[in-house]
C-alpha cells in the first residue's frame, strides 16, 4: 500500500509540473507573437501616424472626416460643424473658415491645435 500511495502522488507531482510548463509555454508564446506583431506595425509606420487620402476642407466635411484629423475627437468635430451651421445662416453664403487661423473661433480649438491639423486641411 505504501507503494501506492507514492505512485499517486508522483503521478499528481507529474501532472502539476505539466500544467505549469504549459502555462508558461502559453505566456512566452503569447509574449513573443504579440510584440513582434507591435514590432512590425510599429516599423510599417501603421501604429503611429494617421494617414489621411486627401486634405480636409472643414468648410464642408462632415464630422466623421474631421474625427480622422489628429486631436480632433467627436466632440471638437461636432463643434465645428456647429460652429459652421451657425456662422453661414448669420453670414448668409460667406465661408465659415477662410483659413487655418479661423478654426480658432471655435470652442476648444486653439492655436496648437490648429498647427497640428493645418498640414491635413485645404480652404
Amino acid at each position: 500500500m505504501p507503494t501506492d500511495n507514492f505512485i499517486q502522488k508522483s503521478y499528481a507531482d507529474r501532472t502539476r509540473i505539466q500544467s505549469f510548463a504549459f502555462v508558461i509555454a502559453v505566456f512566452v508564446g503569447v509574449l513573443f507573437g504579440g510584440s513582434s506583431f507591435f514590432l512590425s506595425l510599429a516599423d510599417s509606420g501603421q501604429l503611429c501616424e494617421i494617414e489621411l487620402d486627401s486634405c480636409i476642407n472643414p468648410n464642408d466635411a462632415p464630422v466623421a472626416s474631421l474625427v480622422r484629423l489628429p486631436g480632433i475627437g467627436i466632440g471638437r468635430a461636432k463643434a465645428i460643424v456647429s460652429y459652421r451651421n451657425n456662422f453661414t445662416e448669420k453670414a448668409g453664403n460667406s465661408r465659415a473658415f477662410r483659413n487655418h487661423d479661423d478654426l480658432q473661433k471655435v470652442k476648444g480649438i486653439g492655436p496648437k491645435t490648429v498647427q497640428n491639423i493645418s498640414q491635413w486641411l485645404k480652404f
